[in-house]
């Protein structure tokens, strides 16, 4: 169960998209809502002020009010009502600050609005939003657009099957189950990974009993590149979410390869929810 959300945030447009969506999920859990804004000053600047809110420094206080004061309108919003908020100024890396607070306030679920311009890649790669993904031990919800209506009907989950894929299905089913949403997996099939229907659907079954778990809807789906397959299978489906598991060592940069089309970079802005493998 969810009771601790954490939303980094630069007050952005994106941020405050993210920001409404974790009021809606903040609200359906009952949980705490957590902000961090992070600051990243000089290493000469941070040491002095021992990365703590007693900063005395012009440059810090300058900081923790312009944070202050934006805190203060998105309280304001409408759709921050009724629920438990908690703000911090943190003068630090943005990864680490963020990783660092995630597991010292024991959060179950970080939520960040994406800067992405285009396409899936820009999603993550090279973004603030991607070294989170990489390297959180927790799940990383990405949203890109305003959702003022968030609702997960149908969640997909893109997967290998490999035996490192486990743990990451097991929680998005979980959430799913919460989110009352239909659950579908997805093995993306591609011509230089090309396996047979047949040894695609023995790996399933396999991967099935090893789950334990009531054997979800399953399909493959062809395409030219995983990515693009995702995104295509995830119009088809009309999903509201797309989920994958996550490896710390690459990140999702071994999704990411070659350009994608002018078409697919306008369904990207699916929210997207990672596991850490």
């Amino acid at each position: 169960m969810i009771k601790k959300l954490l939303l980094p945030t630069d007050f952005s447009e994106q941020a405050t998209y993210a920001f409404e969506v974790a009021c809606q999920l903040a609200k359906q859990y009952d949980a705490q809502l957590h902000l961090i804004h992070m600051v990243e000053l000089p290493y000469s600047l941070i040491d002095v002020i021992d990365g703590n809110h007693n900063a005395q420094l012009p440059e810090a206080l300058f900081f923790m009010k312009l944070a202050q004061q934006n805190f203060e309108k998105l309280r304001a919003e409408k759709y921050a009502s009724d629920i438990e908020l908690f703000e911090h100024v943190k003068f630090n890396s943005i990864q680490s600050g963020i990783l660092d607070y995630a597991e010292e306030h024991e959060i179950d679920i970080i939520i960040m609005g994406s800067h992405g311009s285009s396409g899936f890649e820009e999603l993550f790669i090279g973004s603030n939003t991607e070294k989170i993904v990489r390297h959180s031990k927790i799940p990383v919800f990405v949203i890109k657009k305003r959702h003022v209506n968030f609702k997960i009907n149908r969640l997909i989950f893109a997967t290998d099957l490999e035996n490192d894929n486990l743990k990451p299905v097991a929680q998005a089913l979980k959430f799913a189950q919460t989110q009352k949403a239909e659950f579908k997996m997805v093995y993306v099939n591609t011509p230089d990974r090309f396996e047979t229907t047949e040894k695609i659907q023995a790996l399933f079954k396999e991967f099935v009993q090893k789950l334990q778990i009531e054997t979800p809807h399953f399909e493959i789906f062809n395409d030219l590149k995983v990515e693009r397959g995702i995104m295509n299978y995830a119009k088809s489906q009309k999903a509201d979410l797309i989920a994958i598991g996550t490896h710390g060592r690459k990140g999702l940069a071994h999704f990411f390869n070659g350009s994608l089309s002018e078409g697919l970079v306008n369904h990207a802005k699916r929210p997207v929810l990672t596991f850490k493998i």
